[in-house]
């Protein structure tokens, strides 16, 4: 018999992304609410706001349980999703012509046997240098305001990137290889 597989998680990306691995799965979102990280380390804290969205979905579910978070570092800085267009704008300003990490803490937790796996997937990321008229239009679309450090590598921002070092569906948002050991680990084949 089949593990029910729930994502506990709002973002459409992820939703597009572990439908790749063609194992069926439901969405429950958690209502955790992502704050500042207040003195964690990057990778501690997307390990700690996964770990909330898995464990308050499992509280309420039966199944695999996934809770994933993710944010971009850019020199030691912790870059969220932006407020308003003029903290994309500044953001992005940032970002131009410098490398940045995307961590993505994922956590996958079977509510029946209370098995957790964690882990931290990083990915480095080189930016190219913005000029201040296409960081505007760039805003302008709209794109960036639900992102993480305000650009979308699987939108339109992908054309500020010049290379990435590591994980591209991490940058998206769930890296698919990390999540795929991950459920093997839990007994998840996808190919049986």
């Amino acid at each position: 018999m089949k593990k029910e597989l729930i994502l506990a998680s709002a973002s459409p990306r992820r939703k597009e992304i572990l439908a790749i691995l063609g194992y069926p799965f439901t969405v429950k979102e958690s209502g955790i609410k992502e704050t500042a990280p207040e003195g964690l380390e990057p990778a501690k804290y997307v390990g700690r706001t996964a770990r909330d969205k898995a464990r308050k979905v499992a509280e309420m579910s039966k199944g695999l349980i996934i809770g994933a978070d993710t944010v971009v570092v850019h020199q030691d800085r912790v870059l969220g999703k932006p407020r308003d267009n003029a903290d994309a704008e500044r953001m992005l300003k940032d970002l131009s012509s410098s490398i940045h990490e995307v961590m993505t803490g994922i956590v996958v937790i079977d509510s029946d046997t209370g098995k957790e796996a964690s882990a931290c997937e990083i990915t480095r990321v080189y930016f190219r240098h913005l000029g201040g008229e296409e960081i505007r239009g760039y805003v302008a679309t709209g794109e960036p305001i639900d992102k993480a450090g305000s650009y979308a590598i699987q939108g339109v921002g992908a054309v500020f990137v010049e290379k990435i070092e590591g994980c591209y569906f991490n940058v998206v948002g769930l890296p698919i290889f990390r999540l795929y050991r991950m459920l093997a680990s839990f007994g998840i084949n996808i190919f049986t």
